[in-house]
């Protein structure tokens, strides 16, 4: 019946190719393919059997493994951190649509090029010194080893991932904090005040602070154990995936910056009978908030640096999705009550929902169940909008709500974790979890030792940065013209705003008056004109 089938369909296809086998051919085609389909059967129970032990699943663990055996596993880890880091890199169109799409016009190619810039600064800079101050060994407050890479390890720690790997890796973190850190201050900031303040948060602020909590001997990672900061706690600073490392920490420079600038020229403010500023494009926000989403997979996930932690990595993905879903859906129904647009499903709030839900899970993705996940996530989406109409009413402008998307939700997700920490799930590992310690929060029988412990981390950094980074703001924007923070009013809100001050252009020049010339002399003809 299948051969009669597949000569029918190449007779239809093609009459001349319509072939009559023989019986006996049919029977050799027959069983050539009933042969090939064994085969393929066999080589698949085959690696069914194999690979498992090979690579050390939880079902034929192993204690001891060969070189070839280690060089492998090394080698699959070293892949899956590598496509995690190509995954988080490119996060970065996502934050250049997400920030031009919701601010105006006539900054779209200051933040374009804002972006850029940042992102072959940070790459140099942390090449240079920031990879060595955050994560070689030092003491509890800073790394001071392998500057410029120099002297590093094959591989960094026990991850068996080569340090060069880790580097890219981390690089792409790095590049996301830097870029946090200008949604608050859009519209306003000088190019020079830009370069400067990134040099202050990619060298120093973000790897120094993030020493803390990541180094091998940071003194929150360490916190709880013997013979380090507050033992009696017994518990230490957790951060899977940097909602404190990476998004708190922007989300307080970004404040810091927006509070020393203070707000845009005209921008009036709810309390005093205005409003924010429009958005000049929504579709590409939204856009750039999907390819946020995207990117989170490797930013979560990959932070496991472990391909075999197989359970782990579906878990983080898992939670990741399902926070996203309830941030988007809570910040939706309650910007309908409380929102500007009273009644009306406002799109901005509910992408930076579902933003502030991807925040919120960052740090808590690998100890949660799922529905944890959606409790945190829908708690994450109420945080953004009150965190919203908070700046509005303390009158800060904050553009594209990156200190309450970042910020606030980041230190709601730090926290959640000593609330919903399953109790189940332990620790990632090279060949796999170890799940002999499991974390418990509060609602899980777990006390309230974790809660603390997140806490005590989340406060510390927040305050720091915030400290750090308003002094550093403030002694920039004392510089004078053209290296102030602050962009001169004119190039603020003369003609073509920023992106003509600053940079001599527009995002988007009006080309319907442009002439083309004619040339006669060589047989071209205008165009044809046509009416709308």
């Amino acid at each position: 019946m299948i051969l009669q089938n597949l000569a029918r369909s190449r007779a239809n296809v093609c009459p001349e190719m319509a072939i009559k086998l023989t019986r006996s051919q049919k029977w050799r085609l027959g069983i050539t393919m009933f042969g090939g389909k064994i085969l393929g059967l066999f080589i698949v129970l085959l690696a069914m059997g194999f690979l498992p032990a090979m690579l050390g699943t939880p079902a034929h663990a192993q204690s001891t493994y060969t070189a070839h055996e280690t060089s492998m596993i090394n080698s699959i880890n070293t892949v899956w951190t590598l496509v995690a880091a190509f995954l988080v890199f490119g996060m970065q169109p996502g934050f250049v649509l997400l920030e031009a799409g919701f601010a105006r016009r006539r900054e779209t190619v200051n933040i374009l090029m804002e972006c850029i810039f940042d992102t072959c600064l940070c790459g140099l800079l942390f090449w240079a010194f920031g990879y060595a101050f955050m994560f070689s060994h030092g003491n509890g407050f800073i790394g001071y080893h392998w500057f410029f890479l120099a002297g590093a390890p094959d591989t960094y720690e026990t991850t068996g991932v080569p340090v060069i790997a880790h580097w890219i890796f981390q690089f792409a973190f790095a590049d996301t904090c830097s870029t946090v850190t200008s949604g608050a201050m859009i519209g306003r900031t000088g190019f020079r005040g830009d370069i400067l303040y990134s040099i202050g948060v990619t060298g120093f602020i973000y790897p120094i602070i993030g020493h803390w909590a990541w180094g091998p001997d940071g003194f929150l990672a360490l916190m709880g154990s013997s013979g380090n900061f507050l033992p009696a706690l017994g518990q230490g600073f957790r951060d899977f995936a940097g909602s404190t490392v990476v998004h708190t920490i922007g989300g307080m420079v970004s404040l810091a910056g927006a509070i020393v600038l203070g707000p845009r020229l005209g921008r009036i403010f709810r309390r005093d009978g205005g409003g924010p500023m429009p958005p000049h494009n929504l579709t590409i926000a939204a856009v750039g908030g999907f390819i946020l989403w995207f990117g989170w997979y490797g930013f979560n996930p990959g932070s496991t640096l472990s391909a075999l932690d197989a359970q782990g990595i579906g878990r983080v993905a898992t939670n990741t999705t399902l926070a996203a879903c309830a941030g988007g859906m809570s910040a939706m129904m309650i910007a309908l009550w409380t929102g500007p647009t009273k009644g009306k499903f406002d799109l901005g709030f509910t992408t930076n929902g579902f933003l502030a839900g991807l925040v919120a899970i960052t740090c808590p993705c690998y100890w949660v169940d799922p529905l944890g996940a959606i409790c945190l996530g829908a708690v994450a989406g109420v945080v953004v909008v009150f965190g919203v109409h908070l700046l509005e009413y303390f009158r800060v402008d904050d553009p594209i709500g990156a200190v309450p998307v970042h910020g606030f939700a980041g230190i709601w997700g730090t926290w959640s974790l000593g609330l919903f920490a399953a109790g189940k799930y332990g620790a990632t590992g090279a060949t796999g979890a170890d799940n002999s310690s499991p974390v418990a929060g509060l609602f899980y029988g777990g006390g309230t030792s974790v809660l603390k412990a997140q806490i005590i981390g989340s406060t510390t950094i927040t305050i720091a940065t915030f400290v750090v980074a308003f002094i550093m703001m403030w002694a920039i924007r004392q510089l004078p013209h053209p290296w102030n923070l602050r962009v001169e009013g004119k190039g603020e809100v003369g003609p073509g705003g920023l992106d003509a001050w600053e940079h001599g252009t527009d995002a988007y020049p009006d080309t319907d008056d442009l002439q083309i010339p004619s040339a006669p002399e060589k047989g071209l003809k205008p165009a044809p004109q046509y009416s709308a």
